[in-house]
């Protein structure tokens, strides 16, 4: 089947997008000393797409990755997982949506010890709520409305603008358009000029995100031996005669608090120390 022509420019609007921010993404990777990883060869993964594996063996397909100690040969660790989308009509917004989480969501559990960035780049016609729903999720969202994408077309000469009604012939003279326009980065470079302040607050959470650091590591050894009791008074006894001076005690437990320096925190309990030491090997 001949793919229609309304589909084909809404592809060109797909890429539009993505040529809008890969040189952005490329900048912001090479002064954070971090891999960008994006569609196409790579000597550390078969293909051309950037595909990662959540834990319950899913495949996802991604438009971009930030990865730390990654390099052509070698995959490394995922510090910002990044899809993009374009979508024309909100009846499609909130589904596009729900497929970005059911993508990216898997994959930051899985990473969670890395607390990878989730961000998302959508250009076109969204609905408050979808837009609401990422952000409650928490996504860094990025969103390009449909009347910046049309205005940055207009200012080189296309009419983007259509709809439901639009013909092939009305299609093909836009395509024609795009297709004979010789520097399209421009048209790329005027929609971030159009969102200059929602661009600058999608890398600022960005970059607050990667410049994460451990500030400390709280480490509770836990010694002792279970008590239980079936009463607040034997309990309230049981404290009232516990000896809190026996050293002689096995251990019970290891309590890990890491701190970050944005004041995030995360804790974990393990019964022995190779655990522990496991699950601290996850953060170096």
């Amino acid at each position: 089947m001949a793919e229609s022509l309304s589909h084909k420019f809404g592809q060109i609007i797909g890429d539009l997008l993505e040529l809008a921010i890969q040189p952005h993404l490329s900048k912001f990777a090479r002064l954070n000393k971090l891999y960008l990883d994006k569609s196409g060869d790579r000597k550390a993964r078969p293909g051309k797409k950037v595909t990662w594996i959540d834990s319950k063996g899913n495949k996802h397909d991604l438009d971009f990755v930030l990865e730390r100690g990654g390099t052509e040969s070698r995959v490394g660790i995922p510090v910002a997982f990044i899809e993009s989308a374009w979508r024309r009509y909100t009846k499609h917004s909130r589904n596009k949506a729900q497929e970005i989480q059911s993508a990216i969501i898997p994959l930051s559990e899985k990473y969670r010890n890395s607390s990878p960035f989730m961000g998302v780049i959508l250009a076109g016609v969204f609905t408050q709520g979808a837009l609401t729903q990422l952000k409650s999720l928490g996504f860094g969202v990025l969103y390009f409305p449909y009347d910046t994408v049309v205005k940055a077309f207009r200012k080189y000469g296309i009419n983007a603008n259509f709809d439901e009604k639009t013909t092939e012939q009305e299609f093909k003279r836009k395509i024609d358009s795009w297709n004979k326009l010789q520097n399209k980065e421009d048209v790329a470079k005027e929609l971030l000029r159009l969102n200059k302040k929602e661009v600058k607050g999608f890398f600022d959470v960005l970059t607050e995100s990667v410049s994460r650091f451990v500030a400390s590591i709280i480490i509770l050894p836990l010694h002792g031996q279970e008590a239980i009791t079936s009463s607040v008074t034997e309990a309230i006894v049981f404290l009232e005669k516990y000896q809190e001076d026996n050293n002689k005690m096995p251990i019970a437990k290891y309590e890990i608090i890491i701190k970050y320096n944005t004041g995030d925190r995360i804790e974990a309990t393990f019964k022995d120390r190779k655990s522990t030491i496991k699950f601290l090997e996850t953060y170096r």
